[in-house]
């Protein structure tokens, strides 16, 4: 029986350790039972039902509750920043300022472009409905409205005078 619990946690757990942690857990809960044990044929059923439903909460817990991981003190100083830098920002900023201004200049020239509707991640069904395009339509004032909006970007990346 002892072997039928433990390769049950097992499956589990994935861990032997963790297995073992798991089978006694499992063994302990049937011991604090003992006085509700069922007779004859209902008990192997029952036993299996308490051993799988203590490993559903041994998951549950185990999900929940990441183990922690010691770090010196010391160590603390020398972990990465997952944000980004000051330098990255300012990169950031500046490319979102040259999209806007393109785009900016792209609406005055064009009207609401189709670039402004990709741009915002709207899909090509939804954008040629709000337009009165048909798709294909659509479909090929956006791609020039995309060649437009990089040539714009491009031409504001390079500054006044420069080719």
């Amino acid at each position: 029986m002892q072997g039928r619990l433990f390769a049950l946690a097992y499956s589990y757990a994935g861990d032997r350790e963790d297995a073992r942690d798991l089978a006694q857990e499992i063994f302990v809960r049937l011991f604090e039972a003992r006085s509700h044990w069922p007779s004859g044929d209902e008990f192997l059923p029952w036993l299996f039902r308490v051993a799988r439903n203590r490993s559903v909460d041994y998951l549950r817990r185990r999900s929940v509750r990441r183990p922690a991981v010691a770090v010196d003190e010391a160590e603390i100083g020398e972990l990465p920043d997952s944000a980004p830098g000051a330098e990255a920002q300012a990169i950031e900023a500046d490319r979102r300022s040259l999209l806007r201004a393109a785009l900016k200049g792209s609406q005055r020239s064009t009207g609401k472009s189709s670039s402004s509707a990709t741009c915002t991640g709207w899909t090509s069904g939804r954008s040629h409905r709000s337009s009165g395009f048909r798709l294909a339509r659509w479909k090929s004032r956006a791609s020039r409205a995309r060649v437009e909006l990089a040539e714009r970007v491009l031409a504001l990346s390079r500054g006044p005078g420069e080719t």
